[in-house]
């Protein structure tokens, strides 16, 4: 579903992507590891089209999407969330949802209209705060949730557009571990009739989901595989994992 060739990104004379390769299959969960620095934040912008490319293809279902901007990829069924929580935290979980449900039965000539009078946006934010377990909270106001609840709304959001690919920008960061846990979950879920691609630094969350691991260090791809093979790895354990890891 998701296919990267070859993508590079410079920076002037900085590379933080160099000659990045690799593939996403629906109803996997392809994880995307490395030291701070090593280029994952800047692949998963160029992946979203939040960022262009120097170099390289991004193929999305076989169809060469490297020069589409975010919004164009997003109609193509690429969704996303960031490092940092990004939703309306003055709207209630439903409302959120319906915006972004919106996003694909726009009517600009309607604007008066109540937004509850649209029963097909409605229907697929509904579906999304259940998909996203956050059923019962869709009145509550998006900035009371907890910070958890708050990831998995922002994961909700993407659901809402009715995406192919996921890409999730670090979706455990400052959770604690019970919350960890039932984003876990979630995300092992969601694995069903989607594509995703995640970046992570929880290293237990990593192994817990990855069906496929890339390892990425200085910008480049070191290696890619499945998660007993990573972890076995003697350049990977030098380069990022360390012997702890490796022991344990």
């Amino acid at each position: 579903m998701l296919e990267v060739r070859g993508l590079s990104k410079r920076f002037g004379g900085l590379s933080a992507n160099e000659n990045v390769s690799l593939a996403v299959r629906v109803g996997e969960i392809h994880v995307v590891i490395g030291p701070n620095g090593a280029g994952k934040s800047t692949l998963i912008n160029m992946l979203s089209g939040d960022l262009a490319p120097s170099a390289g293809q991004v193929l999305l279902g076989g169809r060469d999407v490297t020069r589409l901007p975010s919004w164009r990829r997003s109609l193509l069924g690429v969704g996303r969330s960031y490092q940092k929580t990004n939703i309306f935290r003055g709207f209630s979980v439903l409302e959120n949802c319906r915006l972004a449900a919106q996003s694909r039965a726009p009517f600009p000539w309607r604007v008066l209209t109540p937004a509850e009078r649209f029963a097909d946006t409605t229907r697929r934010a509904r579906r999304a705060i259940e998909l996203a377990e956050l059923g019962g909270r869709e009145e509550r106001n998006a900035g009371t949730l907890s910070h958890g609840e708050q990831r998995q709304l922002e994961i909700a959001l993407s659901l809402a557009t009715e995406p192919k690919v996921l890409l999730l920008d670090e979706p455990l960061a400052g959770m604690g571990a019970e919350e960890s846990l039932r984003m876990v979950a979630l995300i092992r879920k969601l694995r069903e009739g989607h594509a995703i691609l995640l970046v992570e630094h929880d290293v237990d969350a990593v192994f817990a989901l990855a069906d496929t691991l890339t390892v990425m260090v200085e910008g480049r791809v070191l290696a890619t595989g499945a998660p007993a093979a990573i972890r076995a790895s003697a350049a990977v354990q030098a380069a990022y994992l360390g012997e702890e890891l490796a022991d344990g």
